[in-house]
């Protein structure tokens, strides 16, 4: 199922909510404005919250963890950076890797597990800049998980590119 996103720059605070393809809100992405670090709630159209996103405020290398009912599900960190290409890897709890690789500032990258194409990311099915879609491609796929993962890469490479204050 593909699920569509007005893209916009992040910033604390923002709230958007990504479309199915039938155009019915399916998430809200909830930025947390006035918190100590980076922090974005997934929830659904009711309110429910379905994951938090937070960076790690002590790490070396710029992390963030996803959470559900409050446990750490998955971590994410930049794998390691090509010219062409950006790559994360999402490391779950119970040791499962994703690997996220492709062009994350130009919306094109995809979501695998070991080779397996789980979620495409593209602004190629739209004529619209600043519309992409994520494609959840496999049915029995945890949606929420996926897009998840692909709001907080896109987000880690957009603060990856702005000027530091060092």
């Amino acid at each position: 199922m593909k699920y569509l996103v007005r893209d916009k720059l992040f910033a604390i605070g923002d709230d958007y909510w990504i479309e199915d393809e039938r155009g019915r809100h399916a998430f809200l992405v909830d930025g947390k404005a006035l918190r100590l670090r980076d922090t974005l709630e997934l929830k659904d159209p009711t309110g429910l919250v379905l994951i938090t996103l937070r960076k790690k405020l002590l790490s070396l290398r710029d992390t963030m963890t996803i959470e559900r009912d409050e446990a750490t599900l998955a971590t994410i960190r930049r794998k390691r950076l090509s010219l062409l290409r950006n790559h994360y890897r999402v490391t779950l709890v119970e040791g499962t890797e994703l690997d996220v690789s492709g062009r994350l500032l130009d919306r094109e990258f995809v979501i695998e597990y070991e080779g397996e194409l789980l979620a495409h990311v593209s602004r190629r099915w739209f004529r619209v800049r600043e519309t992409y879609a994520i494609d959840v491609v496999r049915e029995d796929a945890d949606a929420a998980l996926l897009i998840a993962v692909a709001v907080c890469v896109i987000r880690m490479a957009e603060k990856e590119r702005e000027p530091s204050d060092d």
